[in-house]
């Protein structure tokens, strides 16, 4: 259900049920490329059933889908397409197009290739969390994450949306831990990270499956190294890799996660699935904001009263949050 994991916080002003948003979301459905068009983005159905709603609630959890779509030039293609055109303009007539020229050539050698460029399409998962008041969107693109922020924005008046804001780095946590040899309370280090020089050299160190709890590792980061992304384990339950912007890459849910689910058709895989992806995430979040000091307030917004934590030992069903949206 999810592979990569960027979380935002929601502002308090923003309501709406969950007909209002699939009204709103069916003004944006999705919509193939046109011949000459290089991108198209849309709302699908979540489930990938036609005609199903484009807004799914499972548990009380908001999911929605955005299809992407664009035609692929290849740059060599475009380049080779425009030193024709500029060749055509030389020879009639006696001189090269300037840089200013160039670029609009670029353009139009663009607009003719595009009718004939192949298409991809990749989708978004956009989870919303209204009880705890985050956003979390199945990437681990920054920029990526920026356009579906953007195109929220624009969907829907009165939403604000920020990064998850910590007292402390990920980078400074993942520093302490690795030095340390001590991992946060709730999760283990794994066998897996990179670490970076800050000087000019920008050298870098990449570990896979390898301990990392040795004086080698610990020596990189007493010469100045500083943890990018580094491998985790949440309660023996999730695992991922944290990255110094606070992305979480590779999720995966391990087994024990599974114990006692029951296959069914696929509207029934479908809901089992969303409801524990979406349960042991909502609860992993405030573990992982816990461990690099608490969330940060931004612009006196704080975050939403969090629920108590299960204790380690105790059984870990997924959460069930209730909305107070009329769903």
């Amino acid at each position: 259900m999810f592979k990569n994991l960027t979380v935002y916080r929601m502002g308090p002003d923003w309501t709406a049920t969950a007909a209002e948003i699939e009204a709103e979301l069916d003004k944006g459905r999705f919509v193939e490329c046109g011949a000459s068009q290089q991108k198209s983005m849309g709302w699908v159905e979540p489930r990938g059933e036609a005609n199903a709603p484009l807004v799914e609630v499972v548990d009380g959890q908001i999911l929605l889908k955005l299809m992407t779509e664009q035609r692929v030039v290849p740059g060599s293609v475009i380049k080779k397409r425009t030193e024709e055109i500029a060749a055509q303009i030389e020879e009639q007539t006696g001189r090269k197009p300037g840089k200013k020229q160039i670029k609009d050539l670029k353009e139009q050698a663009l607009h003719e290739l595009l009718p004939m460029a192949f298409t991809k399409q990749s989708t978004t998962r956009v989870w919303i969390a209204p009880q705890d008041r985050l956003l979390m969107l199945d990437t681990g693109s920054q920029s990526k994450a920026d356009e579906v922020v953007t195109l929220l924005a624009q969907t829907f008046h009165g939403l604000s949306m920020s990064l998850i804001q910590t007292a402390m780095s990920p980078t400074a946590a993942m520093t302490h831990w690795l030095g340390t040899g001590e991992p946060p309370y709730n999760f283990t280090i794994d066998r897996e990270c990179e670490l970076k020089s800050t000087d000019e050299m920008k050298s870098v160190v990449r570990y896979a499956r390898h301990n990392l709890d040795t004086d080698e590792v610990k020596q990189h980061i007493v010469s100045g190294k500083v943890p990018t992304r580094v491998a985790l384990t949440w309660r023996d339950r999730v695992s991922f890799i944290l990255t110094e912007s606070l992305a979480l890459k590779k999720v995966a849910f391990l087994d024990v996660v599974f114990e006692g689910a029951v296959s069914g058709d696929k509207g029934e895989t479908f809901d089992a699935d969303a409801a524990i992806a979406t349960g042991e995430l909502i609860q992993l979040i405030p573990d992982l904001v816990e461990a690099l000091g608490g969330e940060q307030v931004i612009g006196g917004v704080a975050p939403a009263t969090p629920a108590p934590e299960t204790p380690p030992t105790a059984p870990h069903p997924a959460a069930d949050h209730a909305p107070p949206w009329d769903v």
